[in-house]
């Protein structure tokens, strides 16, 4: 062990850990969860650290040495090289100010390695003095937030979100000729073909992914340069616009200077706006999954439409069963990511005065849901999706077999008649067909022209199946 020094007195540290005392207390005051921020959240902190001390060099407030040092060890914090001194719970101070000093005593401690001085000297480099210039965990914390965040949003869920999309429009593209029968209310409806149907659910990704984009966009605005409480005391009026820049540089997304550092630091409204289109987002896959299970459930006595990859066994007593676990899987994920979106929300209330103090939570909900949606569309659409095939004759049987295409013969025979015409069928068993004809509504070579379930469902009409 070694000793190192904070404001409150001496803590000691182990040896080959690069955090120092304020962390340290941190790691003790808080063994709530025993899961601290999640990585990408540091590997933002880390760049945003890196260009602070790039920032500062610029206007003349740090030296050239120091300032690398303090780039080098950020760049390694960015690239999840030392993810193993991020020690801080979640449950921890609201401000996270906690994760901040971890930040500033790993990078100060990183350059006392790297120059040959003692960890825990502070020698060349101060962890509040060169670190921390012109910071506050107050708009540094909120700032690594929305870099993060959006980081990971474009570059993971974005491109999970189109590969899913992709792989149903291709199979939309593919069976887009095989009738089947509708549903409304759970209840037979008229026919349309599975293309049309995928279709719909490749527009619904097509337009998650452009909620993904509009997330993105909400969170443009960065906290950094209000320091305290937004002011911007002890900061140069310089420095948050080359953070900016430098940050745009280093991510390729478009940030700016938040418009009012005040609304910026107290408020998380664009947290909770990053909520709901992740909320959406799930609803959507949720529908989609939950569809495709019901779709291909059987094999024999179901619905049975569609046929789903076998994956595992799917039952440790029922020989032979398959399930539909990569729906289910989804399903689960989708949930999950309800809860804590909504926790988000709630979070979001908690803006007392100049400062929100539910940071490190709010930090950990998005990139949970995130990283499992992320995940969970990109495994739903390897493992099942591009696998889907569909059993026409069963497709057949049933839009045979529905009376709702009588409504095909309404133009014809009027509303009334057709309506009397079904419940005769479904009374006697008998087709639709078989009763109109009985009855003498229509002439025969009509009624075959009008009851092609094909016809009904003016395929290649204006169909845009998205997938991006």
């Amino acid at each position: 062990m070694r000793t190192e020094t904070d404001s409150m007195g001496q803590m000691e540290v182990a040896d080959d850990a690069l955090h120092g005392a304020s962390t340290q207390r941190a790691v003790l005051n808080f063994p709530i969860s025993g899961r601290p921020l999640p990585p990408a959240f540091v590997h933002g902190l880390g760049l945003i650290k890196g260009a602070c001390a790039q920032a500062n060099q610029e206007i003349g407030l740090l030296d050239a040495g120091k300032a690398k040092l303090i780039r080098q060890a950020a760049d390694e914090i960015a690239k999840g090289l030392l993810d193993q001194h991020f020690l801080v719970d979640v449950f921890q101070t609201g401000s996270g100010t906690s994760t901040n000093m971890n930040a500033n005593e790993v990078i100060a401690n990183r350059a006392s390695q790297l120059s040959g001085e003692p960890l825990g000297s502070k020698r060349p480099v101060h962890p509040n003095d060169d670190v921390n210039l012109g910071q506050s965990s107050n708009d540094i914390i909120p700032t690594a937030l929305h870099v993060s965040v959006a980081m990971a949003l474009r570059k993971n869920l974005r491109p999970g979100l189109e590969h899913l999309g992709g792989a149903l429009a291709a199979k939309a593209k593919e069976f887009e000729a095989v009738v089947k029968i509708g549903r409304t209310h759970l209840m037979d409806a008229t026919p349309l073909t599975v293309g049309q149907e995928l279709s719909g659910y490749a527009m619904q990704i097509t337009k998650a992914v452009e909620r993904v984009d509009r997330a993105v966009l909400a969170l443009r605005e960065l906290a950094v340069g209000g320091t305290a409480v937004g002011t911007g005391i002890n900061t140069h009026p310089d420095f948050a616009n080359r953070v900016v820049r430098l940050l745009n540089e280093a991510t390729g997304l478009d940030f700016v200077e938040a418009r009012n550092h005040f609304e910026a630091q107290a408020a998380r409204d664009d947290a909770v706006e990053v909520a709901g289109q992740l909320a959406t987002i799930a609803a959507s896959c949720a529908k989609i999954a939950n569809d495709i299970r019901l779709l291909g459930s059987g094999p024999r006595c179901g619905l049975g439409e569609l046929k789903l990859p076998p994956t595992q066994p799917g039952s440790s007593i029922m020989p032979g069963k398959v399930n539909p676990v990569m729906s289910e899987m989804l399903v689960q994920v989708c949930l999950y990511v309800h809860g804590l979106t909504q926790t988000v929300v709630a979070c979001g209330r908690e803006g007392y005065f100049e400062l929100n103090v539910t940071l490190p939570l709010i930090a950990w909900s998005l990139h949970e849901a995130v990283h499992v949606l992320a995940n969970g569309v990109r495994v739903f659409a390897d493992a099942c999706v591009v696998g889907i095939e569909v059993d026409e004759a069963r497709c057949q049987e049933l839009v045979g077999r529905s009376l709702m295409l009588v409504t095909a013969l309404a133009p014809h025979i009027g509303y009334d008649r057709a309506a009397a015409v079904a419940k005769e069928a479904l009374a006697k068993d008998k087709t639709l067909r078989e009763v109109v004809l009985a009855q003498g509504l229509m002439e025969e070579a009509l009624l075959d022209e009008v009851m092609r379930p094909l016809a009904m469902t003016k395929p290649g009409a204006s169909l845009d199946v998205g997938g991006g």
